[in-house]
C-alpha cells in the first residue's frame, strides 16, 4: 500500500539569543491511510514540533525547517508556499489540538466555527453547512445538537469542547487527522470515550492519523504503529506489539518500565533518572547514554544506527550491534513481555 505521509530526514530548528535549538533532527516515519502512528516521548522530545511542522505551523521566525521533506500524496509540504498550504490545512490535513480552550474562538457560536471550514473548503451554503454540522456533532456523541450549535465554547465541559474540536477537525473528511495529546486535560472516563470516537470515525473515512501522547496506556489502545521519540530523533519504530512485548532501546524500557502494571509487587514507580539533554547543543553519540544503565562506551562515542530487528521494529542502540554485549531489559519490563508471551501461547492471559 503506498504512504499517504512520508517524512524523511526533517530537522526543524528555532533560533534564539542563546542559539540555535535544534528541536527535531533527522526525523523518518511514514502513515499509510487508515493507519495510526502514535508518536510518544517525554516533554521537549520534539512530537509537538514535528506534528505542527506536518501542518506548516512551524512559527517563522524564530522557527524554521532546516532539511528534510515532508509528502502527502507525493507532494512535499515543505516546498509550498502558505496560500497553497492553506488549501490543504483543514480540507485534507486536519489537527486537532491539545487545549480545547484555547484552540475554540470564544467569541464564536460552536456551529459558526464548524461551519466556518465547510463554507471555505467546500464552498458548501450555509444550510448545508449547519445540516452537516448537526451531523458532525451527533457523530462526536453530543446530545440536544441543534440547541449546541448556537452555544459558545464556556457553555460545554471540557470533554464536550474537546468533542468539538475533533468534529471541526473532521468537518471536511480530512485524509490525513494530526492529534496532538487530545486527551491529556481530560479525566479518564471522558478520554476513553473520546478515543472511541476518534477510532468510529476512522473507521468510517479511513484517514490516516498521527497520534501525539506521552501516555503509553493510551497508545495500546489507539496505535497500529508506534514511533519512540528522544531528543528530536525516533530511537524506536515497529508494530505496537513490537513496542510493548519486544522493545530493545534503552529509553523505551525506561518508558515501559514507568507504567503502572498489575503484574508488578514494586510498591514504588520506576522514574528515569536524569533530564533530556539541551538541544542548543546535542550530545555526541547516543543522547540518551547519560541516562541509561546499559550505555557502553561507544555510546558516547559515536550515534548509533538504526538497526533492523524486524521488517516492521528498528532501533537505534549499540546493543543491537552482532559484538555487543548481551543484556536483559529491567524486570518490570520482562514481567510484561512474559505476560504477553503466555497470552499469544494460548495461556489465559488475563
Amino acid at each position: 500500500m503506498d504512504n499517504l505521509l512520508e517524512v524523511n530526514n526533517l530537522h526543524v530548528s528555532f533560533d534564539t539569543y542563546g542559539g540555535e535549538v535544534k528541536a527535531v533532527r533527522g526525523v523518518d516515519f511514514s502513515v499509510k491511510k487508515g493507519e495510526t502512528l502514535a508518536i510518544v516521548g517525554e516533554s521537549g522530545s520534539g512530537k509537538s514540533v514535528t506534528t505542527k511542522a506536518l501542518m506548516g505551523l512551524i512559527p517563522s521566525p524564530p522557527g524554521r525547517i532546516k532539511e528534510g521533506e515532508i509528502l502527502f500524496e507525493g507532494k512535499d509540504l515543505t516546498k509550498m508556499k502558505d496560500k497553497e498550504l492553506s488549501k490543504i490545512r483543514g480540507k485534507d490535513i486536519a489537527m486537532i489540538f491539545q487545549d480545547p480552550m484555547t484552540s475554540l474562538n470564544p467569541t464564536m457560536k460552536v456551529g459558526n466555527q464548524i461551519m466556518e471550514g465547510l463554507i471555505k473548503h467546500q464552498k458548501k451554503s450555509r444550510s448545508d453547512a449547519k445540516k452537516r454540522a448537526l451531523e458532525l456533532l451527533e457523530l462526536v456523541g453530543i446530545a440536544n445538537a441543534e440547541e449546541r450549535l448556537k452555544q459558545y465554547p464556556h457553555q460545554f465541559s471540557g470533554g464536550m469542547r474537546q468533542r468539538v474540536v475533533i468534529a471541526i477537525a473532521l468537518a471536511c473528511n480530512p485524509k490525513l487527522l494530526l492529534a496532538d495529546e487530545p486527551t491529556t486535560a481530560l479525566d479518564v472516563t471522558i478520554q476513553a470515550q473520546i478515543l472511541e470516537v476518534m477510532k468510529d470515525i476512522q473507521k468510517e473515512m479511513e484517514s490516516g492519523i498521527v497520534f501525539i501522547t506521552h501516555d503509553l496506556g493510551v497508545v495500546a489502545n489507539v496505535a497500529d504503529r508506534v514511533a519512540v521519540m528522544y531528543a528530536g530523533k525516533i530511537v524506536e519504530i515497529g508494530k505496537v506489539d513490537d513496542i510493548f512485548y519486544n522493545p530493545k532501546h534503552p529509553y523505551t524500557w525506561g518508558l515501559l518500565g514507568s507504567m503502572p502494571s498489575l503484574d508488578s509487587n514494586d510498591d514504588e514507580l520506576y522514574a528515569i533518572p536524569g533530564s533530556p539533554p539541551d538541544l542548543m547543543h546535542p550530545p555526541k553519540g547516543d543522547a540518551f547514554a547519560p541516562r541509561s544503565d546499559f550505555a557502553m562506551k561507544i555510546d558516547f562515542e559515536q550515534e548509533p544506527p538504526m538497526f533492523k530487528v524486524s521488517d516492521d521494529h528498528y532501533a537505534a542502540t549499540w546493543l543491537l550491534h552482532e559484538n555487543a554485549p548481551a543484556v536483559q531489559p529491567p524486570k518490570s519490563v520482562q514481567t510484561r513481555m512474559k505476560g504477553t508471551t503466555q497470552e499469544s501461547a494460548g495461556g489465559d492471559g488475563v
